[in-house]
């Protein structure tokens, strides 16, 4: 009995020592941190907001809509480094195409780009912004039509228009080929 006992003591002792498990992790800290005057830790608020990976998306939704282009801008630069992870964030990416800032305009067609065919809810808005002011974002959308790949097919008379200018040309003809099929 007293064996039984002890062994019953040991194992309430071994069981109170366990750790609880650790909270999950809080993209918030790095989220305000996008706000930041300073241009360095904005930047660096990008790297750290991208390591907290799905989690941050929410935020960086919401932060899509805020007054600042600074905060606008770095909220599409973390999406964009999140790839695939940013598809929730598409139709608050699509809403900024026509942003008056075009520094918020270029990083959201970078930001769509990169998010692949998830973008493809946001086509006719990209066939709009092949013809915007700023060849980067130009060149942004052209690729972000390239990565939808075959759904983006309407979007092939814009882009044969676009080839027609060198400085274009490459990025047009490599989102055709895509949108044909090749990889």
């Amino acid at each position: 009995m007293k064996r039984y006992v002890t062994f019953a003591v040991l194992a309430a002792v071994l069981g109170a020592c366990k750790k609880a498990p650790p909270p999950a992790p809080d993209p918030s800290a790095a989220l305000a941190d996008l706000r930041a005057e300073d241009p360095q830790r904005g930047g660096r608020a990008v790297l750290a907001v991208v390591e907290f990976g799905d989690l941050a998306v929410p935020g960086l939704i919401e932060m899509l809509t805020e007054w600042d282009p600074r905060v606008r801008t770095r909220a599409a630069s973390a999406l964009w480094l999140l790839g695939a992870k940013a598809c929730p964030a598409v139709p608050g990416l699509v809403g900024l195409l026509d942003d008056p800032d075009v520094e918020v305009r270029r990083t959201v067609t970078m930001a769509l780009s990169n998010v692949g065919s998830c973008a493809s809810l946001a086509v006719p808005r990209l066939i709009a912004a092949l013809k915007d002011e700023d060849p980067a974002v130009k060149q942004y959308a052209a690729k972000a039509l390239g990565a939808v790949g075959p759904p983006a097919e309407a979007a092939m008379p814009a882009l044969a228009a676009m080839a027609r200018i060198d400085s274009l040309r490459p990025a047009a003809e490599e989102a055709m080929r895509r949108i044909r099929g090749g990889r």
